[in-house]
Formats: C-alpha cells, structure tokens, sequence
C-alpha cells in the first residue's frame, strides 16, 4: 500500500507540476494569446473525452455491475454529476466574489459588478445603466460628479449640428434620439443607456453628425476633462470606447455617402487608446485577491486528481486522458495568472510560492482519491467520482472554452475537436491493452474466463462457455 500511496502521488505531482511552467512562460515571457487559447481548448477537448469515456459510461457500468438496473445507474450518476457541477458553481461564485474571477479577463466585468456598492447619487445609478460604464465600480463614476450635468430636452430639439465642437459626451437617461450625416441620411436611432458623442472626444475633431431629439428625453452630459480622467484610470473603459467606435464605423461605412477616411481615422484613433482591462488595479487592492485566485485553481485541480487518484491501479492502467487534460489545462491558467499576480507586485518567488499550493492540493487529492474513492465494488466511490467528474465539468464549461474562445476566437473550437480525438485513441489504445490480458472487463476488473453479455436492461459479466 506504502508503494502504491508514493506513485499515486508522483501521478499527482506530474500531472499539476505544468503549472510552474505555465508560471515561469506568466513571468518571463508573453506567448501569443492564440497559443494560450489553443493548448487552453486542446486540454478541455481531452477533459471532454476523459468524462465520457473514463468517468461516466464506466461508472454506469460498474453501478449495473452490482444490480443496477440502468436507469437507476444513469440516475445516480446523473444525480453525481449534477451535485459535483452545484458544488463547484457555489464554490466559484464564491471565489470569484473575493477576486478569483481575475484569473479569467471575460470575468473582470462581473467581478467588479459582485464587488459594487450601492450607489451615494442618484446620477452614480444612471451612469451604472450605461453600456460603455457598467462594469466601473461606484466610487470610479464618482470622479464623474463634479464632471457631469443633466440637461433634459424636447421632440425636435437639436442636440448638435455635423461639424459643431466636441466637447461633451453624452448618456441617455430616459427618451431617444436620431443621428443623421451630413446628407440628412438616418444613420441610427439610439435609446436609454446608450453614448453618443464619443467619437469627437476620441479624434478631437469636431462633430461628425446631427444628433436630434425624438421626443422628450434626459442625457447626462460628460465633458472632456471628466471623459480623459476616466479613461486614464480605467483601460477597461478605453477597450469599451475602441469596440464601441468599431461597430459605429464599420456600420456607418456600409453607407454609400459616408466619409471613408472620417470613420477609419477615428477608428484608428480608437484603437491605438484600447488596453488590457485593468485586472492589475484590482489585484493590488490586496493580498486577499491573490489568495483568492490561487484558491480558484486549486478548486479547478482537486476534481481532477482526487478521480486521477481513484482510476490509479498502477503505472501501466492510469487515466491518461484526465492526465492530458489536466496537465495542459494547468499551463496556460497559471501564465495568466503568473503575469498578472507580477504586475501587481507579487515577487517571483512569492508566485512559485503560490503556485506550490496547487501542486500540493494535487497530490493531496491525487492520494485521497487512492485510499477512499477508488474501490471499484463500493456504491460510495462510484458516487463520489461522479461527483467529481460533474465538478471537472462544470469547469471545463465555465472556465476553459469559454476562456479559449475569449483569447483565441471561434477557431478555438478545432483545438476542442482534436483534444477529444487525441484522447479518444489513447482511450482505445488503454482498452485494447486490457482486452489483451486474460479475464479483464472493460472496466478494468480481472477474473478469468469472465465475458460481458448484455441480456435486456442489464449488462451482465458471467464466465464464458468452455
């Protein structure tokens, strides 16, 4: 048993140990995103494969094995599946609550809409209903206040002229306004929680279009030394500016009589003010928000192993498409990571010191898996690796290919495809090995002259006829 507890926890060690290469690619070099999102999406393909090969048809399996009928095997498993994906969706929302969600740049948003407070102003709420600054916490749109006015104005009433100054941005409050070109050509009609305006601030040119009250309406106007000052704190707020001003122009290109150099030259210089979200400015609120994101991976490693550990007989029948996935997965999460904790002025060492833990945490689970969920015959372990692999699950499709998808774009799916294929043949080459040895099931069990004979609802392993 001692020999079998120190290779289950080299299995364990090996298959978490990418993170601090992940870390050391995080702190010293800057891979393309595409390559990121590619192993990131390779790995959730062999995940993918690993719990519908691995975990889920062989748990069935086992559960009709010990009288089973199987649509209670497929309940009970099912039942797993679903508690491992609740536990670990309240885990994370939990996490993220406290800054984990930094780990993942989609996630920034929602992170600073968990940590909001309520807001002091009435106009703080209707700046908070904007598209272009929902995600800033209150006390960032209080710099806004002494920046700001609210003008109301009537059907018909001309908000700006084509060519007018630009100095204000504008926000809808209540009402809607058309905007034509120059021409008198309707170019949109925009409503509550829209901006317009922006485009001016951005090229410092004047207004490129009429803005014309539809009917009753209320704007907050933002003037220029408000705009800049938000802008320079916030670079998530320059990432929604340079999207916003690329659909404006792209749209308003499509019109035979628009000024074509016009729209490319503001969305130029759109672009060159868009950055990365500013993920570090919420990391170095404190040390608690690092904690928090290495806690987050440790809860995405604990699934994995704690089954690594349970599927472990020796080195020769391992879970090899878990391992894959797992080890993969951990490289690009931990760069992220690694970066990010770097610029918020975590030494490298207090990094490696970080990422430790969630080797540690694998091992650990890698090994707990081993003594108390591995056994084959017990309804208790078939249960609980369910419930890992629902958790494992629930990962892969709240963190993995959505991140994928985020860095590299809808091409992300090919690497998903080809993970599942990979670790589809290593699954085959891993049952053919078995089918090789005298009196092994497809679920790993030995006993000689054994064969699988599928009568009715059930799947039956009675001794084959001499």
């Amino acid at each position: 048993m001692t020999y079998e507890i120190l290779a289950v926890g080299l299995v364990g060690l090996f298959t978490t140990m990418s993170v601090l290469i992940g870390a050391y690619i995080g702190l010293f070099y800057s891979l393309p995103e595409r390559v990121l999102s590619g192993i990131l999406a390779f790995a959730a393909g062999s995940l993918i494969a690993a719990l519908a090969i691995d975990l889920s048809y062989d748990g069935a399996e086992a559960l009709v094995n010990q009288g089973f009928g199987l649509r209670m095997a497929w309940i009970t498993m099912a039942g797993g599946f679903a508690l491992g994906a609740i536990i670990y969706y309240v885990a994370s929302v939990f996490l993220e609550s406290h800054g984990a969600a930094l780990r993942f740049r989609r996630r920034l948003m929602e992170y600073t809409r968990l940590t909001a407070t309520k807001p002091a102003d009435a106009r703080i709420g209707m700046l908070a209903k904007c598209a272009l600054l929902k995600h800033l916490n209150p006390d960032d749109l209080k710099l806004l206040l002494p920046h700001m006015q609210t003008r109301q104005h009537q059907a018909g009433d001309t908000i700006f002229r084509a060519g007018d100054s630009g100095d204000t941005l504008h926000i809808i409050v209540e009402g809607s306004v058309d905007v034509v070109d120059t021409n008198g050509h309707a170019l949109a009609t925009l409503g509550p929680g829209d901006v317009f305006g922006e485009m001016a601030l951005i090229d410092g040119r004047r207004r490129s279009a009429t803005v014309i009250a539809s009917g009753a309406a209320t704007f907050l106007e933002i003037d220029k030394a408000g705009f800049e000052l938000l802008a320079e704190k916030d670079e998530a707020l320059r990432g929604e500016i340079h999207d916003l001003a690329r659909k404006r122009s792209l749209a308003n290109l499509k019109g035979s009589n628009a000024d074509h150099s016009l729209w490319a030259r503001i969305y130029h210089a759109a672009q060159g003010q868009s950055a990365m979200p500013s993920e570090t400015a919420e990391v170095s609120k404190g040390k608690g928000i690092g904690l928090a994101i290495i806690f987050g991976n440790i809860l995405d490693t604990i699934p994995g192993c704690l089954v690594i550990g349970a599927k472990f007989s020796s080195f020769d029948h391992m879970s090899a498409t878990l391992m894959v996935g797992m080890f993969l997965g951990g490289i690009p999460e931990s760069a992220a990571s690694a970066t990010l904790l770097k610029r918020a002025g975590y030494s490298t060492a207090g990094v490696y010191r970080m990422w430790s833990t969630v080797i540690l945490a694998g091992i650990v689970s890698a090994i707990a898996g081993k003594l108390f969920i591995s056994d084959p015959d017990s309804l208790f372990a078939i249960v609980m690796q369910a419930i890992a692999a629902g958790a494992i699950l629930a990962m892969v499709s709240h963190a993995m290919i959505p991140e994928a998808i985020h860095k590299g774009g809808s091409i992300s799916v090919m690497p998903v495809v080809l993970g599942f294929l990979f670790a589809l043949y290593l699954a085959l080459e891993e049952a053919q090995t078995r089918t090789t040895e005298p009196g092994t099931t497809s679920s790993g069990y030995h006993e000689e002259g054994v064969q699988p004979i599928i009568t009715g609802h059930r799947l039956d392993y009675t001794r084959a006829s001499a």
